[in-house]
C-alpha cells in the first residue's frame, strides 16, 4: 500500500534535493542513478533501496557538517542503521520508530528522515526562499481584456453583481481569440480583395504573437453552467443511486445481523471446545516443562555416562597393560641372571674384604710392635740420663 502523504514528500525531497544540486554532487561524482519521484514512497527492491538511502543519507550528513562514510553493499544494515539513527538524533532529530523500518528503505519513516535532512542540509548551506516575483501586464493588454469582457457580458445581460464571485478560464479565452478577430474584420471589410489562402497563412504566422492575458476573476458564466449541468446530473445520479444505496443498506443490515447471531450461536456451541481446548493447552505446557526439564536431566547424565565411560577405558588399559606383564617370562630370567651376578660379587667382595681384613690386622700387630720399641727406647734413655734418680 502506498501513502499519499510519503509521495507528497517524496515531491518536496526531490526539489530539496534539486537545490542542493545533488544531481551533480550526487548523482555524477558518486555514480547513483537518478532518484524517482515515488523512489522512497512505494516498494522495491529492499536492499537497492537501503543501499541508496544510506549512501543519499551519508551525502546530506556530510553537508551538514558530519562526517559519516558511505557504506557499502555488503556492510551489515543493523550496523549501519545504528550508525544513522546516533547521527540523526545528534542533529536533533526525533527516532521514535523501530530501526526494522529503515531496513525496507522506503516507507513514511524513511521519507521523514530524509526531509527533514534535507532542511537541514539548505539551512547549513544558508538557503533562504527568496519573495514570489509577479509579472506585470502591460496597460494596452489590460485594456483589450476589459472591453472584451464588458462587450459580452452586456451582450448576455448577466447581472454585475455575479461577476466578482466567478473565476475566468483563460484557455477557452486563449482558444477562441482567434475566432474573435476574425469576427470583427469581417464586419469591417464586407469586401476584400485579398486571397483567402495568404489571409489564412498570415493569421497563423502572426497567431503567437496575439496573445491576450484575461485575469481570472470574470468568465463566471461558464463556471456557472457548469455547476448547474453538475447539479443536474448529481440530482438524476442520486434519484436513481438512492434506491440501490437504500437496498444495498438493507441487505447488509440483514447481513450483519446473520453475522451477529451467527456468531453468537457459534460462541455458545465452543464454549466446550474451547475450554476443553485451554485446558489441554495448559496440559501440553506442563509436559513440555516437563520434557525441559528431563532433556536437562539426561544431557548432564550423557555427560556422566561419557566421563565414567573414558575412565573404564583408562582402567581395562591399564589392566591390559598389567596383565601382559604378568605373563611375559622376560623379566623373572633378567631378576634371575642379575641375582647370579650379584652373588658372584657377594663372593668375591667377601673375597676382597678378607684380603683387607689381613692387611689390616698386619699393620696393627707391626705399629703394636714399633711402638714398644720406641718405648723401649725412650725407657733406656731416660735411665741413661739421669741414674741416681732410678735409684
Amino acid at each position: 500500500v502506498v501513502s499519499t502523504q510519503s509521495t507528497g514528500i517524496m515531491e518536496d525531497i526531490i526539489e530539496k534535493l534539486k537545490l542542493l544540486n545533488y544531481e551533480e554532487e550526487f548523482v555524477s561524482r558518486r555514480g547513483q542513478r537518478p532518484i524517482s519521484r515515488t523512489y522512497f514512497a512505494v516498494p522495491g527492491s529492499a536492499g537497492e533501496h537501503f543501499f541508496v538511502f544510506s549512501n543519499l543519507l551519508s551525502w546530506l550528513l556530510g553537508m551538514c557538517g558530519r562526517r559519516f562514510e558511505a557504506p557499502l553493499e555488503d556492510d551489515d544494515p543493523n550496523a549501519v542503521i545504528t550508525n544513522i539513527t546516533s547521527e540523526i538524533r545528534s542533529l536533533g532529530l526525533n527516532t521514535d520508530f523501530p530501526p526494522s523500518r529503515l531496513k525496507a528503505g522506503y516507507g513514511d519513516e524513511v521519507c521523514y528522515i530524509l526531509n527533514q535532512m534535507t532542511n537541514k542540509a539548505l539551512e547549513a548551506t544558508s538557503f533562504s526562499w527568496a519573495r514570489p516575483e509577479y509579472v506585470e501586464e502591460d496597460a494596452q493588454e489590460e485594456s483589450i481584456e476589459d472591453d472584451q469582457m464588458d462587450e459580452q457580458i452586456e451582450d448576455e445581460g448577466i447581472d454585475e453583481d455575479f461577476e466578482e464571485e466567478i473565476m475566468l478560464d483563460v484557455g477557452e479565452v486563449n482558444t477562441s481569440s482567434q475566432d474573435i478577430i476574425e469576427v470583427q474584420k469581417q464586419e469591417e471589410l464586407l469586401e476584400s480583395s485579398t486571397d483567402a489562402l495568404e489571409w489564412k497563412m498570415e493569421v497563423e504566422r502572426v497567431m503567437p504573437s496575439l496573445k491576450v492575458h484575461l485575469r481570472g476573476d470574470k468568465d463566471w458564466r461558464t463556471h456557472l453552467d457548469n455547476m448547474l449541468e453538475y447539479r443536474k446530473s448529481m440530482s438524476t445520479a442520486l434519484s436513481s443511486s438512492k434506491v440501490q444505496l437504500d437496498q444495498m443498506h438493507q441487505e447488509i443490515t440483514r447481513t450483519l445481523e446473520k453475522i451477529s447471531s451467527r456468531e453468537k450461536y457459534i460462541n455458545s456451541q465452543m464454549e466446550a471446545p474451547l475450554a476443553e481446548y485451554r485446558r489441554l493447552k495448559d496440559r501440553l505446557a506442563e509436559i513440555q516443562e516437563k520434557y525441559r526439564t528431563a532433556g536437562s536431566t539426561v544431557t548432564e547424565q550423557s555427560r556422566n555416562l561419557a566421563q565414567i565411560t573414558e575412565e573404564l577405558e583408562s582402567i581395562k588399559m591399564q589392566m591390559d597393560e598389567k596383565g601382559t606383564t604378568m605373563t611375559d617370562s622376560g623379566p623373572l630370567v633378567k631378576i634371575k641372571q642379575a641375582l647370579t651376578k650379584v652373588k658372584n660379587e657377594l663372593v668375591q667382595m667377601e673375597l676382597r674384604i678378607g684380603v683387607l681384613q689381613h692387611v689390616v690386622l698386619t699393620a696393627k700387630v707391626n705399629d703394636k710392635r714399633v711402638c714398644s720399641a720406641i718405648c723401649i727406647l725412650t725407657i733406656t734413655s731416660a735411665i741413661s740420663k739421669h741414674p741416681s734418680r732410678t735409684l
